[in-house]
């Protein structure tokens, strides 16, 4: 059977050219095929992303967007034969099967500055986890991990992280400003502690964004905490029902503007609006009983209405991305950038389908959040052989 062809795609922030090369636009708000990630990994930062690339004589990671004010994809000489691959503002993190190493890549020529060697533990994982620790993208680079918490993924986000143990279970440690560990306050954790509100639930996926984070649970809920100020939780947001109330307004004037156009009222419709202001007045005293949330400091279950089961979920900034079991893609969150996907640049606290992979008929296999942007993997669905038969 031949193997279906996967593709990467991109929507979001694209200010060093990360998604679209050459003529570059800073605001791509529609999934674009990467044509240069086929059939590879990707890993992405601020202004910069990785494929990390496999054929069948070995890999090697090329990074395209911010690297050494160049335009285009530039592969890194260092990375082959690599395993595994990270990117940060600065340095990419290569694993091999003996050794991981950081290289600086914004200099003229790439330059090591840290390099450990590593045996095998057993366990498949992947950066920035590493035998007996994890990486992280600046000096120190390599941090202890207590061999008894069995971790077999983690996921750094701004300021905290979020690790997942082969039991199921989730710890998380660093600053809780914003909620993003879990443990019902916004005080820090130096040491890795236990998100006990997850406590006898199997998680299967985590994930850490700037200052929220996320966990899917082995039946497909789920569980989502921290910062809430975009919607990015899937939580009323006060500054998304805002931003509704704005392009209300604004909407409303230009139609208004448009009707009055050339009449002598004209100005009658431009300084007041009379109904348009007193509708809108109006939205703004019901919304004021609303109950919106900032803060979730505890994990809380996020219903996505029509949905049955999540696969995958990745966390950006201020949004969240998410994979069902049927393949369709689901953000929500700040939008400005157009990393939502929906082809607007408004934010949205409500789980919204990323229509494109739908309508071209394609199954999301994988979704990566960079910190304004999306990227997400696709092949087209499978279509049924069997013919129907009809019987007299």
């Amino acid at each position: 059977m031949k193997e279906k062809q996967m593709n990467w795609f991109g929507f979001g922030f694209n200010g060093f050219g990360q998604i679209i090369t050459g003529d570059v636009k800073c605001k791509v708000n529609t999934p674009v095929l990467l044509s240069d990630a086929r059939g590879s990994d990707c890993r992405v930062s601020w202004s910069s992303r990785a494929a990390v690339i496999h054929t069948d004589s070995g890999s090697r990671v090329c990074v395209s967007g911010f690297v050494r004010r160049s335009s285009g994809q530039v592969c890194v000489p260092e990375s082959e034969g690599c395993t595994d691959a990270s990117i940060s503002e600065r340095h990419v993190t290569i694993s091999f099967t003996s050794r991981v190493e950081c290289w600086e890549i914004q200099q003229a020529q790439n330059r090591l500055v840290w390099s450990r060697e590593q045996e095998s533990s057993g366990q498949d994982v992947a950066l920035p986890l590493v035998p007996g620790g994890y990486v992280v993208p600046r000096p120190p680079f390599f941090r202890p991990l207590c061999a008894k918490l069995c971790a077999v993924s983690l996921a750094l986000g701004t300021e905290h992280a979020v690790l997942l143990t082969a039991s199921g279970t989730v710890f998380t440690w660093g600053s809780g400003s914003h909620g993003q560990l879990g443990h019902g306050h916004l005080a820090s954790q130096e040491e890795a502690q236990i998100v006990e509100a997850l406590w006898g639930v199997q998680i299967a996926a985590v994930s850490a964004g700037g200052w929220h984070s996320a966990s899917v649970s082995a039946g497909g809920d789920l569980y989502m905490w921290g910062w809430n100020e975009s919607g990015q939780l899937g939580l009323p947001s006060q500054s998304v029902e805002e931003e509704k109330l704005r392009a209300r307004r604004t909407g409303d004037t230009l139609v208004l503007a448009d009707a009055y156009k050339g009449s002598k009222d004209l100005c009658v419709a431009s300084c007041g609006f009379g109904n348009v202001d007193l509708a809108v007045n109006q939205a703004e005293e019901k919304n004021k009983d609303d109950v919106f949330i900032s803060i979730q400091a505890f994990p809380a279950l996020v219903d996505i209405p029509q949905v049955s089961e999540i696969t995958q979920v990745a966390c950006g900034s201020r949004h969240t991305a998410a994979v069902t079991g049927t393949g369709d893609l689901y953000t929500w969150g700040w939008g400005s950038y157009g990393q939502l996907g929906h082809d607007t640049e408004h934010s949205t606290d409500e789980p919204t389908q990323v229509k494109y992979f739908h309508s071209h008929d394609m199954r999301v296999q994988d979704v990566v959040c960079g910190l304004w942007n999306t990227f997400v993997s696709a092949v087209p669905h499978e279509r049924s052989s069997h013919k129907h038969r009809h019987t007299e």
